[in-house]
């Protein structure tokens, strides 16, 4: 299953090049107004001043990322999105994509503050502290990976999206600590185009066809729940891998040889 992930994610990339390039740029246009140009050219700018860009750009990308990752589910289902469509997906997942960044805000200063505090304490129980609190860290930000794809594909109700986060993160350990890899290197090969490509957008596309695929899952069960954990992957893949084909790199690059 986690293989024809890899596959179907590359080639819904590749056929979309374009597509998820212009979105790409509407992230680095967030990362070089509220982030670098504040950091290396408005580095007089108050502190409040400072602070107010970050913030800013926060909930911009967070709001941003919302849109992208509907317009990139549809890419995911077989299907093309038209920009025009961006601005509803941007109103529908607003709402729950800010309340979110807020979450992760007051999470972060709540673990910056009660780390250095159990640090500080010297003794076996700050110790174990800081490494319940560092575990609890790592655990929520593998359950973050569903979010979005949770918000493009199931539900725009934060409660509901956090429940299902979670509950999905739980029942699937070992593919969410995959999930987590894939991101890790697609953001590693983006560094090499500085994010114009695979890029941000290629990543809530790679979680989107995950959580797509990962759902199988659940409806089968739904229907024979007699079936326990058993899951015939091949059967329930059928369809997507029909729809993909069989690809060869020769027939990406040069179409008409094939």
């Amino acid at each position: 299953m986690f293989g024809f992930l890899i596959k179907k994610t590359f080639f819904d990339m590749w056929d979309n090049l374009l597509y998820l390039v212009v979105l790409n740029l509407g992230y680095i246009l967030i990362f070089a107004l509220f982030f670098y140009l504040p950091l290396n050219f408005f580095r007089s700018l108050p502190l409040f001043a400072s602070l107010s860009f970050f913030f800013a750009g926060l909930l911009l990308l967070f709001a941003y990322s919302g849109a992208v990752s509907g317009m990139v589910a549809v890419l995911a289902d077989f299907l093309k999105p038209d920009f025009k469509d961006f601005l509803k997906s941007f109103k529908s997942s607003l709402a729950s994509s800010l309340i979110f960044v807020l979450i992760n805000i007051v999470i972060f200063f709540l673990l910056s503050y009660a780390f250095p505090v159990y640090k500080s304490m010297k003794s076996f129980i700050g110790l174990l502290a800081s490494g319940f609190l560092f575990w609890i860290l790592v655990l929520w930000l593998l359950a973050f990976l569903y979010f979005f794809p949770i918000q493009s594909r199931l539900d725009k109700s934060i409660i509901k999206i956090l429940k299902k986060t979670l509950l999905i993160f739980i029942d699937n350990p070992l593919f969410t600590l995959g999930l987590f890899l894939g991101v890790f290197f697609i953001f590693l090969i983006s560094i090499l185009t500085a994010f114009l490509l695979p890029g941000i957008s290629t990543i809530l596309l790679w979680l989107n066809v995950g959580l797509k695929l990962r759902l199988y899952k659940y409806d089968y069960l739904d229907k024979n729940p007699e079936e326990g954990r058993r899951i015939p992957w091949d059967v329930l893949l059928l369809q997507d891998r029909e729809k993909v084909g069989k690809r060869t790199l020769k027939g990406m690059i040069f179409p008409w040889k094939e």
